[in-house]
């Protein structure tokens, strides 16, 4: 199995790549977040990707990706029913690792949802499969909520509330007074959200 590439790049486009290693052309298939990352390289340099190589009967695919992470999140992601590699590649290219994680987290399958080919049933088995494996992966910036948050979140958001705000709100408090019961915790996320 292929697990890293390092070359250079001969031709670039938004879902593949191609890499000469060596003398020997590899077509590796890339989300958005890595062909972003490869615009800002100036020139034809050396370029490296943590690789996740596909096997199957009649298929071998390389897919590519800028950080361990994101190939991590990959890895997850083919592994719930009904998402192959390719559905996977469009969901790391449809939302950040962050957004995508925190989405996830939250149980917020509007937002994922809102990835095209990602039907309602596949966001709602994404939240159910992936909610405790991606904890490990959130960045220190964009923490995966706890479950008390989670259903805090949700409560706002049934009360009409955006869930990037319900979110900001929550995390807020939380950091305030992280041993707070529910109750006091949605009073004051409610009251947060009012003065905004």
């Amino acid at each position: 199995m292929i697990g890293h590439l390092r070359g250079t790049l001969l031709n670039t486009s938004p879902s593949r790549v191609l890499l000469d290693v060596r003398g020997v052309g590899y077509q590796v298939h890339i989300p958005l977040s890595t062909f972003y990352e490869l615009q800002k390289i100036a020139g034809g340099g050396e370029v490296a990707f943590h690789v996740y190589t596909h096997v199957r009967d009649d298929t071998l695919a390389l897919f590519g990706f800028w950080t361990e992470r994101e190939r991590s999140l990959f890895e997850r992601l083919i592994a719930v029913s009904g998402i192959g590699p390719k559905l996977a590649q469009t969901v790391l290219s449809g939302m950040s690792p962050d957004d995508l994680i925190a989405a996830i987290g939250t149980g917020d399958a509007r937002r994922l949802n809102s990835i095209p080919g990602v039907g309602k049933k596949t966001a709602e088995r994404m939240i159910l499969e992936l909610r405790e494996k991606v904890q490990d992966l959130a960045s220190s910036t964009a923490a995966v909520p706890t479950v008390v948050e989670t259903d805090l979140i949700q409560a706002l958001v049934g009360l009409g509330y955006k869930p990037a705000a319900a979110r900001r709100a929550v995390s807020e408090v939380g950091k305030k007074n992280p041993d707070a019961a529910f109750a006091d915790r949605l009073r004051e996320s409610l009251a947060l959200l009012s003065r905004a």
